[in-house]
């Protein structure tokens, strides 16, 4: 059964992400649009559309030809939404890497989506270098100046002409972040201007951010929430974004009392903290009316302790970076049931389908969801298999998670996919596979996701030992903790005599989470 959604569908301009993004700009100039929750620093709309532009000429200037890739590898600043659109306005695309990524990691995602420039800040200078020194890149810039590098004040000084680049914003990627899909390792995702746009354009009805609002940005804008639902909805729509480079409770609750937030966008373990932390109590947070949590599921029970807490509403939404990223939320205003991820936003339908048959599950059962909107995926780059097996030829994404609609509401209630979500990061069980394989004493490994409470899910290592050799769970998560950015760390080990497999090879999953 096809379910569309309640709402009216949206117009859905055809224009470029930074075109649609800073419309309205020119009509409040002076107004903040960004600042830095940390220092103060300010950027206007003003400053942030003429920034763009600069940063547009000066990469056109440099080579940057439309089509090229220019990866982003940075927290969260004030700057971060200028060099995103600066690259979009010059006709290229960014790759956004994880802010916490090693060396390797890195150099992964730079060679797998064939990127030209490696835009950091100096903190992250060493760790940018060693990439590039795996994988060779054109140039590092890095924006807040180091020596021998070109900065961003660099770029704004470019005297160059505007880029004049026909964007084909249907077609054309803007950004392409990362994403292990449903199953396998980390993959690009093609997402085009036109996917972005509609993102926006359909959460903004829903979402109701207005000039009076102010956001705190705490998630990180190389993630897709971050960068569609705080970032770019929130400068649509002429609110003040104000950023954090990472999240630190007294810091957060300090932003949130100091600049008067109205909405915060978080995932579920902020939810936490802000529910069951004495510290919340020291803190004036009257001025915050809606907490809106994504990423990951919420609990329940947790989202109405925290509403209770703090006296605003508590909404939660589902999407993936495949849809860019929303499908469903719950829209300000609407009272659902704690624990519904909400309804489809517009322009946007959904389907349940039973995976033992591929048949439309029978009404009030659960069903793999499916979801078909503007909003979808262009791809995966250069893998055709795994896009074909994500997106069929009717144009369903098959999420891998298992819904349930009750009363017109979606609940999340299980999954498919084998993705580990850890505080809201992706951790993909085959890549810390991968690394375990390459100890001299695992013979064999599996890898799960099993609840936390603080950190929704850990992975856990299944390992099977060599024979004769001895090996401690201490040994396995520290040799895996030094190769991998630490939200992928393994932290809880089993040792087995064999890890269980279907006939064609696969890991039986299922199999490791009824231990």
């Amino acid at each position: 059964m096809i379910v569309p959604s309640t709402f009216p569908d949206v117009e859905i301009p055809d224009v470029s992400v930074p075109a649609y993004v800073l419309r309205n700009a020119s009509q409040y100039p002076d107004r903040p649009a960004l600042i830095d929750g940390l220092s103060g620093d300010t950027l206007s709309f003003g400053q942030l559309a003429a920034y763009v532009d600069r940063v547009a000429a000066a990469l056109a200037e440099r080579g940057v030809q439309p089509g090229d890739t220019v990866a982003i590898f940075s927290p969260n600043t004030i700057y971060y939404p200028v060099v995103f659109h600066g690259i979009a306005a010059a006709g290229a695309l960014s790759s956004t890497i994880n802010s916490l990524y090693t060396p390797d990691e890195i150099a992964f995602q730079l060679k797998d989506s064939n990127a030209k420039i490696l835009i950091t800040v100096s903190p992250f200078l060493d760790r940018a270098k060693a990439a590039a020194d795996k994988q060779p890149v054109d140039e590092i810039i890095v924006m807040d100046g180091a020596e021998g590098h070109v900065s961003l004040r660099d770029l704004l000084a470019s005297k160059a002409p505007s880029p004049k680049v026909q964007i084909d914003a249907a077609n054309d990627l803007v950004t392409l972040p990362y994403s292990s899909g449903t199953t396998g390792l980390p993959k690009g995702v093609m997402l085009t201007h036109r996917n972005l746009v509609a993102n926006c354009a359909q959460c903004e009805p829903l979402f109701q951010v207005t000039d009076d609002d102010r956001l705190i940005a705490v998630l990180p804008f190389f993630h897709i929430y971050g960068l569609t639902v705080l970032m770019n909805v929130g400068l649509a729509g002429g609110a003040t974004v104000v950023t954090m480079p990472r999240f630190d409770l007294e810091q957060f609750l300090t932003i949130l009392q100091d600049q008067r937030i109205t909405r915060a966008y978080v995932a579920p373990p902020i939810v936490l903290a802000l529910a069951k932390h004495p510290m919340v109590d020291q803190f004036d947070l009257s001025q915050l009316r809606i907490l809106f949590s994504g990423a990951a599921p919420l609990d329940a029970d947790l989202a109405a302790a925290c509403a209770k807490r703090l006296g605003c509403e508590v909404k939660q939404g589902y999407g993936m970076t495949e849809l860019s990223p929303v499908s469903h939320c719950i829209p300000e205003g609407l009272d659902l049931p704690p624990g519904s991820v909400g309804i489809g936003i517009p322009n946007t339908e959904s389907r349940l389908v039973a995976v033992e048959t591929g048949e439309d599950s029978a009404e009030g059962a659960a069903g793999e969801l499916w979801v078909r909107g503007p909003q979808v995926m262009k791809g995966y780059l250069n893998n055709p298999e795994a896009t074909a097996a994500t997106v069929d030829s009717e144009g369903w994404l098959h999420t891998g998670d298992i819904a349930e609609v009750r009363d017109g509401a979606f609940y999340i209630v299980d999954r498919v996919k084998e993705l580990i979500k850890y505080k809201g990061y992706q951790v993909a069980p085959a890549e810390l596979e991968a690394i375990l394989l390459g100890h001299p004493k695992v013979a064999d490994a599996a890898v799960i996701g099993i609840p936390d409470e603080e950190g929704g899910e850990i992975p856990k290592a299944f390992v099977v030992v060599v024979p004769g050799e001895d090996l401690s769970a201490d040994e396995v998560m520290a040799y895996v903790a030094g190769q991998v950015a630490p939200h992928k760390k393994v932290r809880a080990v089993a040792f087995i005599d064999a890890v269980p497999k279907s006939a064609s090879g696969k890991i039986l999953r299922k199999d490791l989470r009824g231990r």
